[in-house]
């Protein structure tokens, strides 16, 4: 899978720069956009990937243990040893798949549950709201719009200015158009359209006044 760097060139890069910038000369509102490779490392998918692997590789090695075909031979693997056998076998199935389901992250996906993945998703949004001062402006009109690539997954988070104007449901409404057009279009033209689109409803809402200065600065955030 690539990275949040790797999905998103410099040009593009620079396209929603200049649409945060075009964005916040009409309206007081701080956007911060941000691009993260994944929000969750999911260890326990891995565990299970490992799991799965370690009950098929016993199940191949029991059906070809060599057995015995009456009371009269002495031939075949005694019963210690293909216990022995089992368990290396398990093992080792075991830190393959775990191993695999580290460096294929589809397959890590498949063991994921959708409910976590949005979770995890979630709650790195309110992580970066903080931690990106978009909840520290002067006026709370910050606004976040996050993308994050492994779980295919957005959210959108509004200050209490934001929120107070425009209503609740913004910047879900925000999201869900960002989700749609993510379906359609690469991740930047999505960001491009969500961020021109929240310009016209914030200009009226919460425009732009003389006094106003840029507190946060108009750069993508990428987070591989």
């Amino acid at each position: 899978m690539q990275t949040a760097s790797e999905v998103i060139n410099s040009e593009q890069r620079a396209r929603v720069e200049s649409a945060v910038s075009a964005a916040e000369s009409k309206t007081c509102c701080e956007i911060v956009p941000v691009v993260a490779t994944a929000s969750g490392r999911y260890d326990r998918a891995e565990d299970l990937v490992g799991l799965w692997c370690a009950v098929l590789g016993a199940v191949v090695a029991f059906l070809t243990f060599p057995g015995r075909s009456d009371h009269g031979t002495w031939g075949g693997i005694p019963l210690w040893g293909q216990v022995g056998l089992l368990v290396i076998v398990m093992l080792a199935c075991f830190i393959v798949g775990a191993v695999l389901a580290d460096r294929f992250r589809s397959l890590r996906r498949l063991f994921t549950p959708r409910a976590h993945m949005q979770d995890e998703v979630n709650l790195r949004a309110r992580e970066l709201f903080f931690d990106r001062r978009v909840h520290h402006t002067a006026g709370a009109s910050g606004l976040l719009i996050f993308v994050s690539l492994y779980e295919r997954t957005a959210v959108v988070l509004g200050d209490r200015s934001v929120v107070e104007t425009l209503g609740d449901t913004f910047p879900e409404e925000l999201c869900q158009r960002l989700t749609t057009s993510l379906r359609s279009q690469d991740v930047a033209s999505a960001i491009c359209d969500t961020i021109q689109h929240a310009a016209t409803l914030l200009q009226s809402a919460l425009p732009r006044t003389v006094s106003d200065v840029n507190e946060l600065p108009d750069t993508l955030v990428l987070l591989d």
